[in-house]
């Protein structure tokens, strides 16, 4: 059995990595801090040392300089992680001979594979299909799950939830999740029962305050069949789903702005410290996936403002896409009588026509494109309404360049 010596002052992290290891056949030793890790390497001689860069009571750089001048651990690989990498900090450990930076949050698919190459260990990873993405909001806690369940990222989201709700000091939220382009079936109930246990454990919310918005036969006879899940509010519609988690009544006095104010602007924490763990993997930061489904796809950009199109263009550079660029509605719903699009980016507000009329001519003429919105409208009716088109997702500006390229990603595989 490999030994992996785990230096870091994260209590979380070092828990979510050396569980991972575990479960792989790695014995882990962890440490937790730079004083502690130094006399843990002399005395339990690692095969393969992992470490934080940024280090309590003893510097990276002191364990480093031990580790080579002792000849029973010069030779053992090390794996530095850090929050923020920059050229300095490359350059300070690059003579220790370090054979890997990693910046958080890592990526596991990513970390482990570079493990397995060092300690010539074959490492087991769930590679099934799935996007997981969380983030809290006026404390309800938002899950969106994409393209199917993998193991692998459920058990991430136990620590992700518990990381988000230190960061955000939310003792009890809600929960909101999201599915989308899922099949569920059978095969997929001991998933389901992880996903949920997990949710249910970490966030110490009451069935009863966790909603799921989704449109699955399955899904609802399986929560209907399970005690533990007794309560679980399944719905088909976001605005349901979020008048109960929020309280709200159609009939109160300015529900919609209510409703807006509270669910549509996220308010960052103020916090000294980055998230450490990452729901995605190494493998879906690339575009290769979709470039060998699509490897042709024609994408329109439908916005008036040009430091939209410019970044849109910037963001899909590396795809190899073809982007076609229309300043307003009516060039592209003319265009769309000699051209085929395999996905839209669609502004709402526009010159001479704008996206909802848009939306509408599409209907009419049963033209079915998978569609984006990005909008810096944000009403909750508003919001409501492009979804009544069938968009595939609703982005409230100013974007995100990672949200916009992973949000492509996803429709364009999911609709392969």
């Amino acid at each position: 059995m490999k030994k992996v010596l785990l230096i870091d002052d994260s209590n979380l992290f070092r828990e979510y990595l050396a569980n991972k290891l575990s479960e792989n056949g790695f014995e882990v030793v962890e440490a937790r801090n730079g004083l502690e890790g130094a006399l843990k390497m002399r005395n339990e001689l690692p095969d393969l040392i992992i470490m934080e860069y940024y280090l309590s009571r003893k510097s990276c750089i002191e364990i480093l300089r031990e580790k080579v001048g002792n000849p029973n651990i010069a030779a053992v690989p090390v794996i530095m992680v850090s929050t923020k990498i920059d050229r300095e900090k490359i350059l300070s450990v690059a003579s220790f001979d370090v054979k890997k930076f990693f910046s958080k949050p890592i990526k596991l698919d990513a970390l482990l594979q570079t493990i397995s190459g060092f300690l010539k260990v074959k490492v087991e990873i769930d590679n099934s299909p799935c996007i997981i993405e969380a983030h809290f909001n006026d404390e309800i806690l938002f899950i969106e799950i994409a393209l199917g369940l993998n193991t692998e990222k459920i058990e991430l989201l136990k620590f992700k939830i518990t990381e988000l709700m230190q960061l955000y000091e939310v003792v009890t939220p809600k929960v909101l999740m999201m599915m989308s382009n899922i099949d569920l079936s059978e095969g997929d109930r001991g998933k389901l029962a992880q996903l949920f246990d997990t949710i249910i454990g970490q966030t110490g919310a009451r069935p009863k305050a966790v909603k799921v918005l989704a449109s699955s036969e399955y899904l609802n006879e399986f929560i209907r069949s399970s005690p533990d899940y007794f309560g679980i509010d399944i719905k088909e519609s976001l605005d349901l789903a979020m008048d109960d988690l929020l309280g709200l009544k159609p009939d109160q006095i300015a529900h919609d702005q209510v409703a807006s104010e509270r669910i549509l602007s996220r308010t960052a924490p103020v916090r000294d410290t980055e998230e450490s763990i990452d729901l995605r993997f190494e493998s879906e930061s690339h575009s290769t996936e979709a470039e060998r489904m699509y490897p042709e796809a024609r994408i329109a950009v439908v916005d008036d403002d040009i430091v939209i199109q410019e970044l849109v263009k910037t963001v899909l550079a590396d795809t190899g896409w073809d982007l076609a660029i229309f300043n307003n509605g009516k060039e592209f719903v003319r265009d769309l009588a000699s051209s085929t699009f395999d996905l839209v980016f669609l502004d709402l507000m526009m010159p001479e026509m704008n996206g909802f009329q848009v939306l509408q001519f599409m209907k009419q003429q049963k033209i079915d494109i998978p569609t984006i919105v990005f909008s810096a409208l944000t009403r909750k009716e508003t919001v409501g309404k492009a979804m009544s088109f069938g968009v595939k997702s609703y982005i409230i500006k100013p974007l995100k360049p990672e949200a916009l390229k992973q949000k492509a990603l996803e429709i364009l595989v999911s609709d392969f």
